[in-house]
């Protein structure tokens, strides 16, 4: 009889970072990716968790960390000898955390293999994120017990360069009472960031005689750094300077679609709030499209012209059913309304030959679209595969240049299910600082799914003719970019609110306190 050998299972120890999910090291990604059974720290990131989760297999097991460290040693070493790879996740780096030491010492007394793998610490990582050096001779730590720390050593350590340590908030005012008994000067540098490295990272400046009334009302963990990098805090803060920080935006898009808009302003410092309120439905009646792909492959158009993201996928979809790939495409060209949906294309490993090089609409497209020639031309059918309710502006201009066209219904808009109340409420109160409108539909589904927009947050538009259903339905424009596209459309809103902050940098205090700008940009004056 032969018995079946176990799988040899291990242990890892991986430091989350400060919160963020993008500091987290490419080998922490692997093994949390990898892993039957993660156990987390209480203190990790939400965000940096909803992350893993999003790639970690569909069996993984997520728990919160319970016990004392001997506890969470048995729960992992268990896992281990059933063939598991199990994780503990802990905020910062693993060797930063008394009982993260104690849980490897117990793990090392046993055969069961295990790594530490390091992650960015907590004090060091928020530091940076908060723009204060900590140059030269240093002390960085992440606290859990303050009553173990030696302050005569810290006063020491400030008065050489800076220091910087992730602690509670509730033990703000010991560390004060410390800092104080030990001798350190009242007038100290200080900051204090709480959220480090979050949506809404906050650092509050003061010294060490007021910084705990200065940090009223954080919570959680905070870092507090002191000495003389907190003074070059004015020139080097960048994550909280961003042109967009703290701003919440309406993303009113399809969930498809939101994605990338969505990535592009949380690197301008924006909160995304994706709402959609379009679904994309195939057509009622699929024949159009099954002649469409059948005239594709028999040669009979010159041209496909896309004017949507969605109209892409629908003609690979009905490719993909009848088992066609990208060759079938040999011998037509193809026409893109906008860089967003020429990548659509590429993706699919084409490259289109006709992009608007100045306006990426119906009227740009036509502008650039060659006149049909019986002579070049042999083939003069174009096809038009789009959404249902799309205007006749591009088909009719088509035929005016000579080219018989088949207008087909490649997919159906309907409109979305309307948000839940708070958001819907958000946005008639002004609970939103922006909303970007990418099409005319999306402005009308959005007013009738959740109302319009208060009047005092932003509205940016991608081009002229969503810029005339936004007026239509009494909304002021405020932002519109010079090239219709979603990257150039959140580089214009944060280049709107650089302008405004530089506005109200201008103004008379009392000026900016009666100004009717809301929203992060105002705020940080008043």
């Amino acid at each position: 009889m032969t018995r079946t050998r176990k799988p040899a299972g291990r242990i890892a120890f991986v430091g989350a970072g400060p919160g963020d999910p993008g500091l987290l090291t490419r080998r922490a990604h692997d093994a949390l990716v990898d892993a039957d059974q993660v156990i987390y720290d209480r203190s990790v990131a939400e965000a940096l968790l909803d992350a893993i989760r999003a790639e970690a297999k569909d069996d993984t097991q997520f728990t919160p960390a319970e016990g004392a460290p001997g506890d969470v040693a048995k729960v992992l070493i268990s896992a281990a000898r059933s063939g598991q790879h199990a994780v503990h996740l802990v905020a910062g780096d693993p060797f930063g955390h008394d009982a993260v030491i104690k849980e490897v010492q117990a793990v090392a007394r046993t055969a069961v293999h295990f790594e530490v793998v390091p992650g960015v610490g907590q004090a060091e990582g928020v530091s940076t994120y908060a723009g204060v050096p900590l140059p030269g001779l240093r002390t960085a730590a992440d606290v859990d017990d303050v009553s173990a720390l030696d302050f005569e050593a810290l006063g020491g350590a400030i008065s050489r360069g800076s220091v910087a340590l992730a602690i509670d908030a509730g033990d703000l005012a010991a560390v004060r009472d410390g800092l104080l008994a030990a001798g350190v000067d009242g007038t100290t540098a200080v900051a204090v960031t709480g959220d480090g490295t979050g949506e809404t990272q906050y650092t509050t400046t003061s010294t060490v005689d007021s910084f705990v009334a200065a940090a009223l009302g954080f919570t959680g963990r905070v870092v507090l750094t002191l000495g003389v990098g907190v003074t070059q805090r004015d020139k080097l803060s960048w994550w909280e300077n961003r042109p967009l920080y703290g701003w919440k935006v309406l993303v009113p898009r399809t969930k498809e679609q939101a994605g990338v808009m969505s990535e592009q302003l949380r690197a301008y410092g924006a909160i995304p709030c994706e709402v959609p309120t379009i679904a994309v439905e195939p057509p009622r009646t699929p024949a159009q499209m099954e002649r469409a792909v059948k005239g594709l492959v028999d040669g009979r158009y010159a041209w496909v012209v896309f004017t949507s993201v969605n109209a892409v996928r629908a003609v690979w979809e009905k490719f993909g059913e009848h088992g066609l790939d990208a060759r079938h495409f040999g011998g037509v060209k193809i026409a893109c309304i906008g860089e967003a949906t020429a990548d659509a294309v590429r993706a699919f490993g084409i490259q289109p030959e006709l992009i608007p090089a100045g306006e990426q609409s119906s009227e740009g497209l036509l502008a650039e679209f060659s006149p049909h020639d019986e002579v070049l031309d042999p083939v003069g059918r174009v096809l038009l595969p789009r959404a249902d309710i799309a205007t006749e502006t591009l088909a009719a201009g088509l035929i005016e240049r000579g080219w018989e066209v088949d207008d087909v219904t490649a997919y159906r808009t309907v409109r979305a299910a309307p948000p839940p109340a708070e958001i819907r409420d958000a946005i008639k109160s002004g609970g939103f600082d922006a909303v970007l409108f990418t099409s005319s539909s999306t402005v009308r589904n959005l007013v009738g799914i959740a109302g319009k927009p208060h009047a005092r947050t932003v509205v940016a538009v991608i081009g002229p003719k969503t810029a005339e259903t936004a007026n239509e339905f009494g909304l002021r424009v405020d932002v519109q970019p010079g090239h219709s596209s979603v990257p150039d459309l959140v580089e214009a809103l944060a280049t709107y609110a650089v302008e405004l902050r530089e506005k109200l940098a201008a103004m008379p205090a009392k000026q900016r306190r009666g100004s009717k700008v809301q929203g992060p940009t105002a705020l940080r004056f008043r």
